[in-house]
Order: structure tokens, then sequence, then C-alpha cells
């Protein structure tokens, strides 16, 4: 058994890669430049969106994508300094969305959402994290007969692949579990094994001092590259370098750029997502509202409501644009009238991903001891559990759970 294993990246990915590790018996250390959930991990809804299997590279996508990307704060945005460098990124994106790409990419998606649902519960159990669950659903809504229309596919395709749901045909079926909402919301679907966290950066931490207390270890360190000679991996640093047997790289939206110093290049681009939090008391929120066709959601954290979402394709460098949190607490205070809008603070984060929306999950194929691990957009929360079972597997050289095939680093 390889007994020295460097984990970069202490987000939910990284952190679950690590509580696996060091659970089979391996001598493990976490890098992060900012600590444990610095980045995405402690900004996002909360959510465990397991019946979440449509890309976002869906047919028909790229005719809506003008409309979208002509408005800087719709629910899908490219900031027009932004929009040259990311061409090769839509090029790929607009291929992935073609209905054979898009075929397969539901049936890896949905494959990895399976094990993802077991392996969340394995880990709640293992880690005794339970008191940060929070089991209410999910509720798509939808504003009018056309709307719903327009989404009985996905949710016949959702059935298939053994998603549970409910439609609900009136605004007072949907009292009946979220009073509150504008009556404008005619239809919905409600997904009722759909599960949340009440606070996704309390759950990594959570982890992460389970971790610790198996005898992990965490350092802040910036990582600047990686490299191989034989069966020994180096990861160099701002002061020195360590050398050990394995490398996990989960850095998120930067783990592209430690890719490349190995020489491969993967298209990882920056889903920019904002949200604003607000206190306790601000609307009694008793499941994920989820408000597809204005791109963002609703969701209870530490007893308050986080309004979050969109998807602005701008990178790591642009400055945040924090008019687009201001425009879905203002939709949020429409669609829910009892709002209290007051008092929120705000929040912008980096979501690393794919054009296919499906992660990058295994070895380099330049350093077969360097395992890659990121680029699941806004599903990181959502699939970490499973990619560290899958990851535990490969640093076993073990059989995998899943066929991994779908998401392997050379796949484009």
């Amino acid at each position: 058994m390889s007994q020295d294993i460097i984990v970069i990246g202490a987000g939910v990915v990284g952190i679950s890669i690590a509580v696996e590790l060091v659970r089979q018996g391996y001598k493990v250390r976490v890098l992060d430049r900012e600590g444990v959930a610095a980045g995405a991990s402690q900004g996002n809804a909360g959510a465990f969106a397991f019946s979440d299997v449509m890309p976002l590279a869906a047919p028909g996508i790229m005719r809506k994508a003008p409309k979208w990307l002509l408005d800087p704060l719709g629910p899908l945005s490219i900031p027009p300094r932004y929009a040259l460098q990311i061409t090769p990124w839509m090029l790929r994106f607009w291929r992935a969305s073609w209905q054979d790409r898009h075929d397969a990419s539901v049936v890896a998606q949905s494959t990895l959402m399976d094990l993802a649902k077991a392996a969340l519960e394995r880990q709640i159990s293992s880690t005794q994290g339970e008191a940060l669950i929070q089991r209410d659903g999910q509720m798509q809504l939808y504003e009018g007969e056309k709307q719903f229309r327009a989404s009985l596919a996905g949710w016949e395709l959702r059935g298939q692949h053994g998603i549970k749901y409910n439609l609900l045909h009136s605004a007072d079926e949907i009292a009946e579990i979220q009073p509150g909402l504008d009556r404008r919301f005619t239809h919905a679907g409600f997904t009722p094994d759909w599960i949340n966290t009440t606070d996704p950066k309390a759950w990594v931490e959570h982890l992460a001092r389970c971790f610790e207390a198996a005898g992990g270890q965490i350092e802040r360190c910036t990582v600047h590259s990686l490299a191989t000679e034989g069966a020994q991996a180096f990861v160099r640093h701002e002061t020195g370098e360590f050398r050990v047997d394995k490398v996990v790289l989960s850095a998120g939206a930067w783990s592209h750029q430690l890719a490349l110093t190995l020489g491969d290049h993967i298209p990882l681009e920056t889903e920019r997502g904002y949200n604003t939090t607000l206190p306790e008391g601000a609307f009694d929120v008793r499941t994920h509202l989820t408000f597809g066709n204005h791109g963002f959601v609703v969701s209870r954290i530490n007893g308050g409501v986080r309004v979050g979402g969109a998807v602005e394709l701008g990178g790591l460098k642009l400055p945040p644009n924090y008019k687009r949190a201001d425009v879905l607490l203002e939709k949020a205070a429409r669609f829910l009238p009892g709002l209290d809008a007051s008092g929120g603070t705000q929040w912008m984060g980096f979501r690393p991903s794919l054009p296919d929306t499906l992660p990058v999950v295994g070895p380099s194929p330049r350093a077969q001891n360097v395992i890659y691990a990121f680029g699941h957009g806004h599903l990181g929360l959502t699939q970490s559990a499973a990619t560290a079972e899958l990851v535990g597997d490969m640093v076993n050289c073990s059989t995998c759970a899943i066929s991994v095939d779908a998401y392997r680093p050379d796949r484009f």
C-alpha cells in the first residue's frame, strides 16, 4: 500500500477524498492556498441535487444562448471582454449539446448520481453527520401551462433513470408543500428524495474535523506545479516541494492550471455563481425551491434564506458583478411576497465546469500517480462522496464501483 498521498484542494471534493483515503489507512496531507471550504464549497445552495441529471449543454441550448448572452444580468451570460477567450470552450459546449453527446452525458450523470446518493449515506453514517442534513425535498416551479409542458420530457427522462417525482397542477397543490409563493406559479415538479445540508461550509468543516481526528493533516500552501519521476510525484510550492507516492488534484476552478504543468490540456472554465444569504426569519422555506426559467434557487441555510444561482462564464480574474445577486434577490422578493429581503450578505464563487457538464475523475494521461478529481460545476457537493469512493478505488488499483470511462481526463 502506498503510504504518502497529497490531496490538493480543501473544498468539499478534496476533503471528502481525504476522509476516504485516511479511512483506508493512507497517510494523507491536504494542501489548500486558503484553507477549508474557502471557495465555492462555502457559498453554494447546500443541495445534494441527485435529480439534476440534465446537462447544461442540452439540445436547443444554443438557440436560447444568444438572447441570454446579450443580457448581462440574465441566467447565462458572458462578459464581453471574456468572449474571445472562452470561444474554444463554447464550441465544445455546442458539440456537447448535440443529441448523441447529450444522451450519453445523461446516462453518465445518472450513473454517477446513483453512486453519489448511496455514497453520501455512507459518508453521513461514518462521520455521524446527520445533524447537518435536511431531508425536505425540492420543488421546480413553472409559470403557466406552456412552461410546464415544455418540462415534461425532462421529467419523463428523470423517471427513466429511477428518480422519484410528483407533478403538481395548481397553485393550491404547490401551497400544500410550500405556502407563500406567488400564484403565478401554477405547476411544479416535486422530488421528495432531494437532500440539503443545513450549511455547506459547516458540512465541509465537519468532514475536515473527522479527517484530522483520523490522523490527516491540513496545511495552507500555494502549489505552483506538479512533476513526476518514476514512482514519485513532486508537489512544488512557494517554499519547496513535497515528494510523495500519489497526488490527487482537486483544486476546483484552478485545477486545470496545475494539470497544465504536467502537459495535460483540460478545457475547464469557471461558472461564477452569485448569491445573497438572508438572516433567520426572512421566510419560512420548507423545501428547496428551483426557479429554473429564471436561473436561480432559494434554500434554507442555518434557518435563514440563501438566494442564488445563474451562470456567468467570466473566468477567474474579472471583478464580481454583484448586480447579478441584486437581480436574483429582487426576483425572489416578487416570487415570495412575504420575503424580508433586508440584512443580506452577498457572495460570489467560482464553480469549475467542463463543456459536457461531467467531471474529470481519473489518472493523468501523463502521470499515472496523479489522479484528477475536479470539474463538477455546480454539482461538487452532490457528487463529492461518490468521487471520493472512486478515487479510493483508483488509489487501491481496485475495480471502480461504476464505469469511469465517461469521466476520463483525456476524453477531450
